[in-house]
């Protein structure tokens, strides 16, 4: 019995209609690394899998990159901004403390839509994701959900432990109503307990930014690497399993996952222990490196580009960050022809 034939429990009658992503054009290679940092090639490799990462111009915010995904996915599914009801970007890298980013990011794509953020790291597409598909049950005739970072502009570029595993970029989705859509079930977690684990611990409201913050650097992101890959791995193994629990799927009902692309080795680790083959997983993080909410959007729209999704796939997706926080969903891949035709016409009939 295949995915696309399998009953669903627990699922929304909604569907992505669009997809886009956006890459800033300056690429950095492990050996361009290697000519400011003590570090090589082989030693990011071999511990993170990442050869390259995009980095944002000096004349770019997270906004811009939102931007150019959000037009792509919307022209993707047909549709303009006028026809969006709400947009949500899921970063942890606003433009600004005040006011959110998605309200900008409506203002430049020409809507006075519903706009706001969502920031649960690198979970925040998932999150992003969960809250969108709620309001297309709910009502809502097009949700526009972006993730977006410019993780490089809160990164010590002289601490290799950090500086080598980050990438900016944004990825985008566009939700629609489709009653032989299928999206979720949902596992959303958080355990806020030692936020230190993966954290920027000055520059809030608990320690303000001064004089002394930018001396010591503490304004900057930092990470406890082996706590994060116990985690990560524990984490989006349980949720993962609990999602296809809730399904009533198993591992060989899913075509493709599709995981947070934070490091090779966390990726394979999961993969192993959700029992699933290598060639149904789809990697990004050697040409992207970690973009934290971008991570999932950038992996699924490179898996669609790549001739790897097709109508009726299950998609497993599934995603870790700070706070903690960790989200999996499962998504039939199904988008039949465009969202625009669809609301012209509602006899429309799905594939």
């Amino acid at each position: 019995m295949t995915a696309a034939a399998t009953p669903w429990r627990a699922t929304v009658p909604a569907r992505i209609a669009g997809i886009g992503s956006y890459l800033p054009d300056r690429v950095v290679t492990n050996d361009d690394l290697a000519q400011v940092l003590d570090t090589n090639d082989e030693w990011i490799r071999t511990r993170t899998g990442i050869r390259q990462r995009h980095v944002v111009a000096p004349e770019q915010a997270t906004s811009d990159l939102a931007i150019a995904a959000g037009e792509a996915a919307l022209a993707d599914a047909g549709l303009t901004a006028a026809d969006v009801s709400t947009i949500i970007v899921a970063t942890t890298t606003p433009d600004h403390t005040v006011p959110g980013t998605a309200p900008i990011v409506a203002a430049a794509l020409g809507t006075e839509a519903g706009a706001f953020d969502v920031n649960a790291a690198c979970s925040g597409f998932l999150y992003g994701l969960r809250v969108g598909t709620a309001m297309v049950a709910t009502g809502d005739d097009v949700v526009l959900v972006i993730g977006a970072e410019a993780l490089t502009r809160i990164v010590d570029p002289t601490d290799r432990s950090v500086a080598v595993l980050f990438g900016d970029g944004a990825g985008a989705a566009v939700l629609v109503p489709d009653e032989q859509g299928a999206i979720g079930p949902f596992d959303l977690g958080a355990d806020g307990q030692d936020p230190s684990m993966l954290w920027t611990c000055t520059g809030g409201t608990r320690t303000p930014v001064s004089p002394e913050v930018l001396e010591d650097r503490s304004h900057f992101l930092t990470m406890r690497g082996g706590d994060v890959y116990r985690n990560a791995v524990a984490r989006m193994t349980a949720s993962s399993k609990l999602v296809l629990e809730r399904a009533g799927l198993d591992v060989d009902d899913v075509d493709l996952f599709v995981g947070h692309q934070a490091n090779l080795r966390i990726l394979e680790a999961v993969r192993g222990r959700l029992g699933m083959a290598e060639e149904r997983t789809h990697v990004t993080v050697d040409q992207h490196g970690n973009t934290s909410a971008a991570s999932v959007p950038l992996a699924l729209a490179d898996a669609r580009d790549a001739g790897r999704l097709t109508p009726g796939d299950t998609v497993l997706l599934t995603a870790f960050g700070a706070g903690l926080t960790w989200g999996s969903t499962l998504v039939r891949w199904h988008p039949s022809g465009t969202a625009a035709a669809d609301q012209q016409d509602p006899t429309t009939e799905t594939a």
